[in-house]
């Protein structure tokens, strides 16, 4: 039997993702309070988030949401990573989200947590290193996010995401920018 690259090329990508998924969820997180949802994104759907994209880079005038929905039609599997804002409840003074502390962050629940993006910027990166470890080609993009958020792709509760398009072709589409 000979078994051809391309034959196994999707199922491989897939399968490094799930890895990248589990690679996210126990990353390092403030008080160990897990804020984040992670999900994968595959055939049409992946068109859905770049045609929503392009539909928010002619929104707000951004040429480069809709560069960045280019690359998200090249990518064979795409990987959202979202985080609530709620605070974490630290009971001494914080500050770093710009209230003294968690009480009074509460008091305005549109501000994000800094833990809570830290976390999911954590993830991020710990899920990019599988893929590097792997050879597979990404970029985190945030523009994935926004459009996964406008979309209601997670619960209303997930307000910042992150996505990372993954390819495995001869040449890493996401850097001919």
């Amino acid at each position: 039997m000979i078994t051809n690259e391309l034959q196994t090329k999707n199922q491989t990508l897939k399968s490094i993702a799930q890895q990248m998924m589990l690679a996210a969820r126990t990353a390092p997180k403030a008080r160990g309070m897990d804020n984040l949802e992670i999900a994968m994104i595959e055939g049409e759907d992946i068109k859905k988030v770049a045609d929503k994209m392009r539909e928010l880079g002619n929104k707000f005038n951004a040429p480069g949401i809709i560069r960045d929905a280019a690359n998200v039609d090249q990518a064979g599997i795409v990987l959202l990573i979202a985080t609530k804002i709620k605070s974490i409840g630290l009971q001494e003074r914080c500050g770093f989200c710009g209230y003294e502390n968690c009480i009074e962050k509460d008091k305005h629940p549109e501000q994000p947590c800094v833990y809570n993006t830290h976390d999911l910027g954590i993830a991020v990166g710990s899920a990019v290193s599988i893929a590097i470890d792997n050879r597979v080609d990404n970029r985190v993009m945030y523009s994935i996010g926004k459009a996964a958020i406008e979309m209601g792709i997670f619960d209303k509760d997930f307000r910042i995401a992150m996505g990372i398009p993954l390819s495995a072709t001869a040449k890493n589409p996401f850097f001919d920018r």
